[in-house]
């Protein structure tokens, strides 16, 4: 029996003006508002859904035209999304924003009708950070502008906090021009404390909402992105799920983990095939990182040299007083791994697009490690200035 979808409306309204405008993420002014089928994907918690409500609330002062909903709403229980298209589209309706797709079977396919039988019908929707256009179902690949949404970069912390607006930077600028950028944002603020913070919380934006309980929050979202994302779209088992949590508690507590993959298999008694399965799994749902030789990192299915999790916050969700380096590396890992290839050079910490070395240390960090390789660069932690190819960290959390 179908149910009237006004209470859709009603939540869509609320949950609209109910939105803060104080801070919108740079994405916004990246989109093509105006394209007829839009896709964002990205981890839970990083903001899609309040990007999506925000552009609602500035586009749309009158919203009798848009719709805002979201697929895991009980709602579809007894209803099908056809049926709402159908009946928003005779009411008027223009704009459609879709939250969670992933969650509703055979989305790509109920979208590409949409597209094509409802030609003046917009379309905005946003999934799980291993949200894929297949060519076989649907084939959207071809009709959806697709953009994906990270969390907040160091630098877009410092903007939410309101304590320091700066433009993003090139890794050409950080490199080469180092020394002028600190002393300029040295001049507005004193940026080391910010970072201590931005370590413990503030890749997703949520933590605003409730920072004692922040932590707690986080690992909910671990679990929900194992238990209920991962399944949704690659249809994995109750076993293979079991097995993603055990993985990824025995990384958590050894990161940077540079694993014995025999010994990793033997733990989770599965074969070499399953258990690179489950680190693409983890890594494709954003809660784990991999750092490949360039050679092992073409093959589609290799052992990484070392293991991350996804960022710092997840390291003190997980443990309280992580490990110094650790949280560096990982920061490092993060923050560039967003915009540039990297790879495990032969020396060093990490290899940049294939060019530029770089070796992630405290204050007290030398050139020994990487001291005859061309191209080599220290982040150092710890430290507002720079000098030669020594470049503070934090810098590199500016890249986005």
């Amino acid at each position: 029996m179908s149910i009237n979808p006004e209470i859709l409306y009603r939540n869509s309204h609320r949950n609209v003006s109910q939105v803060s405008m104080n801070f919108k993420r740079e994405l916004h002014n990246k989109i093509n508002w105006k394209a007829r089928i839009i896709g964002i994907k990205g981890p839970k918690g990083v903001g899609k859904s309040t990007l999506l409500k925000q552009h609602i609330k500035e586009a749309f002062p009158d919203d009798s035209h848009v719709l805002y909903v979201s697929l895991d709403n009980m709602w579809f229980a007894n209803n099908s999304l056809a049926d709402l298209v159908e009946y928003h589209y005779t009411h008027g309706g223009t704009h459609l924003f879709l939250d969670e797709v992933h969650k509703y079977e055979h989305w790509q396919t109920y979208i590409k009708n949409i597209y094509d039988e409802y030609p003046s019908m917009h379309v905005v929707f946003t999934g799980s950070s291993m949200l894929k256009l297949d060519k076989g179902e649907g084939d959207l690949s071809r009709r959806v502008a697709m953009h994906t949404m990270n969390g907040l970069s160091f630098r877009e912390y410092l903007m939410f906090e309101d304590v320091l607006h700066y433009e993003r930077l090139s890794l050409d600028d950080i490199l080469s021009h180092h020394i002028k950028i600190a002393t300029d944002i040295a001049a507005q603020i004193h940026v080391l404390p910010y970072l201590e913070q931005y370590y413990q919380h503030g890749y997703y934006p949520f933590y605003k909402e409730d920072l004692e309980g922040y932590h707690a929050k986080l690992l909910e979202v671990v679990q929900q992105t194992i238990e209920t994302d991962i399944p949704s779209v690659e249809n994995v088992e109750y076993s293979t799920v079991q097995k993603l949590k055990k993985l990824l508690g025995i990384i958590a507590l050894q990161v940077p983990f540079i694993p014995k993959m025999e010994d990793l298999y033997t733990q989770l008694e599965t074969s070499r095939e399953q258990g690179l399965k489950l680190l693409d799994l983890l890594e494709k749902g954003a809660l784990l990182g991999q750092l490949k030789t360039r050679t092992k990192a073409v093959k589609q299915m290799s052992s990484p040299d070392k293991l991350f999790l996804d960022n710092p916050n997840l390291m003190y969700a997980f443990n309280r007083h992580p490990e110094t380096g650790t949280v560096r590396e990982t920061f490092f890992y993060n923050q560039v791994g967003r915009v540039h290839e990297l790879n495990a050079p032969p020396k060093g910490d990490f290899l940049i697009d294939g060019t530029h070395i770089v070796e992630v240390g405290g204050a007290d960090k030398s050139f020994e490690q990487i001291k005859d390789l061309p191209d080599s660069y220290l982040a150092i932690d710890n430290v507002e200035f720079g000098r030669g190819n020594r470049i503070p960290l934090w810098l590199f959390g500016f890249l986005y």
